[in-house]
């Protein structure tokens, strides 16, 4: 098994503290760190709302593009900030403490690819713990249309905006996507277990409106082993995978 704990997690080629951040390692982040594709043509990244800098990490091992990530949390930054200055990547990964809104009123920096885990879980219940809340739910302070008008401005011509969500948030996600120009290339259908519902939508965007790309993704077969597809998917992160395919 991987070297894990509350305090950090262990992956191939770097760790995650998180002993501050509200918002541990979780499935969903490595999913769409692993899913997302960062060929040579992309030259510049941001990773919105890093919280301990996981996706901005993921990208950093499989590319050699600059790596902006912003958090408005001050512990999550604080986390990220050591998270970063401890990998091998350092000097291509920075970290800004601000809102994603203040971000975007502010660069003139286009982006060829931007990732998100977004707190778009609309009807989920309130945690007691506040900052948890904050990573996890929208406000008033923060809504899907300032995500989206943000990436809009902050997105290159050709650039992809790719992020994960829960089904029934993913299908109103895409549809307000649509009312700014941004358009689904790609989606892909996650679920827990062979034959379970569909839990996850990891999604692929752009400017650009054309045919879409669909599949679907299983973590474990019926018998609760990781399916080969998950393994090859997430193999070059997890420490904890068999050597192995079925």
């Amino acid at each position: 098994m991987s070297e894990s704990s509350q305090n950090h997690f262990k992956f191939k080629e770097f760790i995650v503290h998180q002993e501050n951040c509200a918002m541990k390692v979780g499935t969903d982040g490595v999913l769409l760190g692993s899913w997302v594709e960062c060929n040579i043509n992309v030259l510049n990244i941001l990773d919105i709302g890093t919280g301990t800098g996981l996706l901005a990490l993921m990208l950093a091992q499989k590319c050699n593009a600059l790596i902006d990530a912003i958090e408005i949390d001050s512990s999550a930054y604080n986390q990220a900030k050591r998270n970063f200055h401890e990998s091998k990547w350092k000097e291509r990964l920075n970290v800004i403490h601000q809102s994603v809104q203040q971000f975007a009123a502010n660069s003139k920096k286009k982006y060829d690819l931007i990732i998100s885990n977004p707190p778009f879980f609309i009807n989920a219940q309130k945690s007691q713990q506040l900052n948890r809340n904050v990573a996890r739910h929208l406000d008033d302070s923060f809504t899907m249309d300032d995500l989206i008008v943000s990436v809009v401005k902050l997105l290159s011509d050709s650039g992809k905006f790719c992020l994960i969500q829960p089904v029934k948030e993913g299908g109103i996600f895409i549809e307000a996507c649509e009312k700014h120009g941004l358009y689904l290339n790609k989606l892909i259908r996650v679920r827990t277990k062979d034959g379970r519902e569909d839990k996850r939508l990891l999604l692929c965007l752009s400017k650009i409106k054309d045919s879409i790309v669909t599949g679907f993704l299983s973590i474990q077969n019926i018998d609760g082993r990781y399916t080969d597809e998950y393994i090859k998917l997430t193999k070059n992160y997890y420490t904890h995978l068999p050597e192995r395919l079925s």
